[in-house]
């Protein structure tokens, strides 16, 4: 089996616990406002790699690694799920920590035989929640919330460690009201090991402008770091509400 591979970095500190190496697949449905990657859109583009192809540098350089692991990432990479469970199913037969980084929009009852497998080889989950109401996902990535928060509530089931990371970008999603929400659904859940508030930046532009595409948020301003944290502390103060009410 091949998988259509974007990218591959060998030094990855925020991706995972540890040095990381980081696999970029190729392929995503959804169109986020402030995607920094609009290169890794396109399905069927990009290298063809087998598993062995794709761990080559890792095997080279395997004890650099030994705090770390491999992350998968995208894109999103679970639009090849055959090829990332056939990727960490050869990984977890040599003791290599695993994680995945996925928004979750992939996620359906009908395919959950798939995932059943998949999460059977995954180690930790790096979970993207792009926005926490219906109305607000859809405007911010043309795709439905349900897969999403369905895909966080099976996670939660089968106890498969998750890390969640959120974006806050001025007027979409950092109101008050979105993020003491999402901090409620997350209370919700039996399997969140970090909440990762990150501050929107504009460093995508530049590959719009090679791509001849208009960048949705040119006049959107980056997030300070200071709100990111502020934004951090409402989402944890509905998390400790939810988790009280649970008692």
């Amino acid at each position: 089996m091949k998988g259509y591979i974007h990218s591959i970095e060998t030094f990855g500190t925020v991706d995972g616990p540890g040095i990381r190496y980081v696999v970029f697949m190729q392929g995503c449905p959804l169109r986020c406002k402030y995607c920094h990657n609009p290169d890794t859109w396109q399905m069927n583009t990009g290298q063809q790699m087998e598993v062995e192809e794709v761990l080559k540098g890792f095997y080279n350089n395997q004890s650099f690694y030994k705090d770390g692991g491999v992350t998968v990432t995208g894109g999103e990479p679970l639009m090849q799920i055959e090829f990332v469970t056939e990727l960490f199913k050869y990984l977890k037969q040599h003791q290599v920590h695993t994680a995945l980084d996925t928004s979750g929009i992939t996620f359906s009852e009908k395919t959950k035989e798939k995932f059943d497998e998949l999460i059977k080889y995954t180690d930790l989950v790096l979970l993207d929640i792009k926005h926490i109401d219906p109305k607000g996902h859809v405007e911010l990535t043309q795709q439905k919330l349900d897969p999403v928060l369905a895909f966080a509530r099976y996670l939660s089931d089968h106890q498969i460690p998750v890390w969640i990371r959120h974006v806050v970008v001025y007027d979409i999603t950092y109101k008050e009201e979105y993020l003491y929400q999402l901090g409620l659904f997350l209370g919700t859940l039996n399997n969140v090991k970090a909440i990762d508030v990150l501050p929107y930046h504009t460093m995508g532009i530049v590959k719009y402008q090679q791509m001849n595409l208009e960048y949705p948020l040119k006049d959107t301003k980056e997030t300070s770091k200071d709100d990111a944290l502020q934004a951090r502390n409402i989402v944890l103060k509905g998390y400790r509400e939810s988790r009280r009410n649970r008692m």
